[in-house]
């Protein structure tokens, strides 16, 4: 098969799904996202006991995502020829390590490296999640088992601060994250139990960036690189938005910040009802709407109602447009699926970073208008790109004159 083709033969898929083995997924998923967002709620007392400042320990978040960017470069090689069950079983089991050693750390340095390998499990479990789903229920059912990942993500994001900040009033910010290792150790079980053996599918060798060779890839990547890059060049600030502009108190942040995880959740069920026939439509409306949400915030900002009302399509949007893209790289990558996604997932994380930082100048030198008006402007060329790969390949597969594999508009 050429490097330029798109449409290599799927790997075989099963004839009925594991739905068990998705729901202890889903179960890792929000043990996962929770204990990596955990310290956002913890820094003060963190930093006191450990008698470091606030800033150094805010690190440990950036310190995850590095680890996260290096894993899933890497993981795939480095896993080459292990059977993908025991691959998981032991990504869990480090996130069960990592809650230990942040929980009892005695001193900065092992706190940091706890947050580490928490790092490690993030970039290895996303970097082989598609590829995992593809093998565990048939291919028609890939967007809801993705959906309902992404909905584990999308609620461990909504509780964890909130989360954290209740248990470590009770049983402290060690007792906090202590409380990942029991549900780590039930995910660990539940996994073993139900996980199927996945012997490691042969591969082509060399780096993650070789399917960047296949065609429409590297437009694929610009355009969901683009796409979370203006989804954080706001939603990083929007706390301060709603402070300043909005005008509301904690309660109704916290609140509205509870309607928009809300509304995430529900939107990664409602996309996978529409990925089985519209899936480049949706991956270029999607950024569009949330463009448009941008621009309509700018206006109506200083309306509580008009505020939530927008933020909650915001939430429904933005976090089930990932689940779209992961459903584009199933159907773009089935035979090299591992190696798209850990590209991908590195991807997100440095148009995640990217994103935030440029929000951050933006907000501080030409306040929210501009910052908003940039994460449209943002939006729309992912769009744009989105419209162009789904141009591309409808183009490809007409020359070849074969029937398409990808959902089209």
């Amino acid at each position: 098969m050429k490097h330029g083709d798109t449409t290599a033969t799927s790997p075989s898929t099963p004839e009925s799904a594991s739905w068990g083995a998705i729901f202890a997924l889903t179960l890792c998923v929000a043990t996962l996202i929770a204990s990596e967002f955990m310290p956002v709620s913890l820094l003060t007392p963190i930093a006191s006991d450990l008698d470091v400042r606030e800033g150094r320990v805010g690190q440990a978040i950036a310190v995850s995502g590095l680890f996260a960017v290096l894993t899933s470069l890497s993981i795939s090689s480095l896993t080459r020829g292990i059977d993908r069950r025991l691959v998981l079983l032991c990504l869990t089991l480090l996130m069960m390590i990592s809650g230990a050693m942040v929980a009892f750390a005695p001193n900065t340095g092992v706190f940091m490296a706890g947050r580490a390998l928490v790092g490690v499990v993030i970039g290895g479990f996303w970097s082989m999640s598609a590829a995992t789903v593809m093998r565990l229920v048939p291919e028609s059912q890939v967007p809801r088992a993705l959906g309902l990942l992404n909905g584990g993500n999308a609620l461990a994001v909504t509780i964890a601060a909130p989360l954290g900040s209740f248990l470590g009033q009770y049983i402290g910010w060690r007792g906090a994250f202590f409380a990942v290792v029991p549900l780590a150790a039930i995910t660990l079980a539940w996994l073993f139990v139900s996980l199927p053996s996945m012997p490691a599918k042969t591969e082509r060798s060399g780096t993650v960036f070789r399917v960047l060779r296949r065609q429409n890839i590297p437009l694929g990547m610009a355009a969901v690189s683009l796409f979370f890059m203006g989804q954080f060049v706001l939603q990083t600030y929007l706390r301060p938005f709603l402070e300043t502009v909005t005008g509301v108190n904690t309660s109704s942040l916290s609140l509205i910040l509870l309607v928009i995880g809300g509304a995430g959740t529900v939107g990664t069920y409602l996309i996978g009802l529409l990925l089985k026939t519209r899936l480049y439509s949706l991956l270029i409306i999607l950024p569009l709407l949330m463009a448009t949400i941008g621009g309509a915030l700018t206006l109506l900002g200083h309306s509580p109602f008009a505020t939530t009302s927008l933020l909650a399509v915001w939430g429904l949007i933005g976090t089930a447009a990932p689940v779209g893209w992961w459903t584009w790289l199933s159907k773009a990558l089935p035979d090299e699926a591992e190696a798209g996604g850990g590209l991908m997932v590195a991807v997100v994380q440095l148009a995640i970073a990217l994103g935030a930082s440029t929000g951050g100048l933006l907000f501080d030198n030409e306040g929210y208008q501009a910052t908003f008006a940039f994460s449209a402007l943002i939006l729309v060329i992912s769009a744009a790109a989105a419209a162009l790969c789904a141009f591309r390949t409808r183009s490809a597969v007409a020359m070849r004159n074969q029937p398409l594999e990808e959902c089209l508009p």
